[in-house]
């Protein structure tokens, strides 16, 4: 088994169970969701683990200046304690990582993928009282901070370099190819950021077919949010026949042949053909 490794079925129930609770509270608190993530993926990550992450945290707050000012003396005070005291950054080698999509090693490499230092910087900036949110750019999650009149955008990922509105535009051209519009620099919800967090997840285990491990657990993590995609639950059904788990991919993919039936009969009808070569592989 490959490390980070996984919790015991036992404590993974229980994660779940926390983690579908959390996500369906008045307010889903993000650096818990992450935490839980986390623990899903690591079984060495119990609750002395969360608890020190979320300590590292308030550490951090309290390192930064008391309220230096607008968002642009937020966003350079944020830079110059998280990005160039304590080197919090990433590089293209950690989309190669699991690791990279996980709170508790980002804050122990102080490394990651871009939304996960968002999410290091939210959590300290919001814990310092900092107007503080991610913006979910296409393809490259930064942070924002101040009203949308006072908007200033900064990239944890480039060490939390302040951005232009160039840079911006720059970011999604090199996403899309298209242009940077305003809707795009709204205020992103925790659950929109944990979902995200998530797909990168299930890309990095898409990428590795030995870690449909990884993929199955990153789907029914997605499955527990109350918004998903309904296309999720076939993803699953796939991944279960993969895995050699027929009966179990053959009932999701008759269950999701439902939910299709009621706006595409032919597409239902494949699915249901899928479900029965499912089935056919146990003889």
């Amino acid at each position: 088994m490959r490390p980070p490794y996984p919790p015991p079925p036992e404590r993974s129930a229980e994660l779940r169970r926390r983690f579908a609770e959390e996500a369906r509270s008045e307010r889903p608190d993000l650096t818990t969701l992450c935490l839980l993530v986390g623990a899903e993926a690591d079984g060495t990550l119990d609750e002395v683990g969360m608890d020190a992450a979320q300590i590292e945290l308030d550490r951090l707050a309290g390192q930064l200046p008391f309220r230096p000012g607008g968002p642009r003396s937020w966003a350079v005070a944020l830079r110059e304690m998280l990005g160039e005291r304590c080197g919090f950054h990433g590089t293209p080698a950690d989309y190669q990582r699991l690791e990279s999509s996980l709170l508790h090693e980002v804050l122990r490499r102080r490394r990651g993928l871009p939304i996960l230092l968002t999410v290091v910087w939210m959590e300290v900036a919001r814990r310092a009282g900092a107007p503080v949110y991610g913006v979910a750019l296409p393809g490259h999650f930064v942070v924002g901070l101040g009203e949308q009149e006072e908007q200033v955008l900064a990239d944890p990922f480039d060490g939390g370099r302040v951005l232009t509105g160039a840079d911006a535009q720059m970011l999604v051209a090199g996403a899309t190819g298209g242009s940077l519009h305003p809707s795009m620099l709204r205020p992103a919800r925790s659950l929109d950021v944990v979902l995200r967090i998530l797909n990168n997840i299930r890309a990095w285990a898409a990428a590795r077919p030995e870690r449909s491990d990884v993929a199955l657990w990153a789907v029914e993590l997605s499955l527990l949010l109350p918004a998903h995609p309904a296309r999720l639950r076939y993803e699953r059904a796939q991944l279960l026949v993969q895995r050699g788990e027929f009966v179990a991919g053959a009932r999701e993919l008759e269950t999701y042949a439902e939910v299709v039936g009621a706006v595409d009969g032919p597409a239902a009808a494949r699915v249901r053909e899928q479900a029965r070569a499912a089935r056919a592989m146990l003889n």
